[in-house]
């Protein structure tokens, strides 16, 4: 029985194997962005706490970006996924962040909803026929492959990191505070 906390956020399993433990905590981190963006306005998604020009809003669109890199692009070595396979990025590395500005709300929202489920299934889809030491299809330059462990722990960190931001650009807006 998974419980959540006040916030909606699902508990990580105390006593869960590695598997559930790992998706347990990436899902808190998940549920996490989605309180500190929940029901904000497009001003809301665009304010920047200075003297950063991170925003919700560019959180939300990298994140999602994040997501399909990791889990559909190097785990399947799948193409990107729109919007994220029109870009080019030698020439706009901050695309996922700066392109967030145009965006409504609902877009935001959608885009970065869709690609974490997507991003559910294909981890679903591996652990059925395998488990965490599965290896990615796409390795990186150097030769090394990451397994999907070495994956959710690096989503985990992601979100953790971008969520601290999270926490003080949603502060900053209107002084709404939590872990």
């Amino acid at each position: 029985m998974t419980s959540v906390d006040e916030q909606g956020r699902p508990e990580p399993p105390v006593d869960g194997d590695e598997t559930a433990t790992l998706l347990g905590f990436l899902d808190f981190h998940r549920a996490t962005l989605a309180w500190k963006c929940a029901g904000l306005d497009a001003a809301a998604l665009r304010a920047t706490h200075p003297p950063s020009t991170m925003t919700l809003g560019g959180l939300l669109k990298h994140l999602a970006y994040v997501e399909d890199h990791w889990f559909s692009r190097v785990l399947f070595d799948r193409e990107r996924t729109a919007p994220f396979d029109t870009v080019d990025w030698t020439a706009t590395p901050d695309w996922d962040w700066d392109s967030a500005a145009e965006d409504t709300p609902e877009q935001l929202i959608g885009l970065w909803e869709k690609t974490v489920e997507r991003s559910r299934a294909t981890v679903k889809e591996i652990l059925a026929t395998g488990d965490l030491s599965h290896r990615a299809r796409r390795p990186w330059p150097d030769g090394r492959v990451p397994t999907l462990r070495w994956i959710l722990v690096h989503m985990i960190e992601e979100y953790s990191r971008h969520n601290g931001h999270a926490d003080l650009i949603r502060e900053s807006l209107d002084g709404r505070t939590g872990e």
